[in-house]
């Protein structure tokens, strides 16, 4: 009995992490003044998807991965992201101006980014 209970809470598990990662909403992540490109799932911070991509030309910069230490801040010209902590280390200013922090930043939609030159 027990290794029946055990096998189905295996399963349950299998089947649970198949069906988030099959319907995880997919964007399109550009680099502003490149053809630089690569794939943003929405439910993965945006700098962890760069850097799966093994882009050999896109450089971005990271440090903390936490939202505290603002080494990856970038701009946003296009597009949503969402944050799932309360305050990430931008100020007012900062994000009205459109920047975010990718490192904590989830796309919600196609974005384009300005990386620090």
């Amino acid at each position: 009995m027990e290794h029946h209970a055990a096998n189905h809470a295996t399963n349950t598990a299998t089947y649970t992490a198949t069906y988030t990662a099959s319907y995880t909403a997919i964007y399109a992540a550009r680099i502003d003044g490149t053809d630089l490109s690569f794939s943003a799932p929405a439910d993965m911070p945006l700098l962890q998807a760069a850097e799966l991509a093994m882009l050999p030309d896109l450089k971005m910069e990271s440090s903390c991965r936490n939202g505290t230490c603002r080494t990856c801040i970038c701009q946003l010209l296009q597009g949503q992201v969402t944050y799932r902590i309360d305050w990430p280390g931008l100020s007012l200013d900062e994000k009205r101006e459109g920047f975010i922090l990718p490192c904590v930043a989830y796309p919600m939609s196609d974005v384009m980014l300005v990386l620090p030159i």
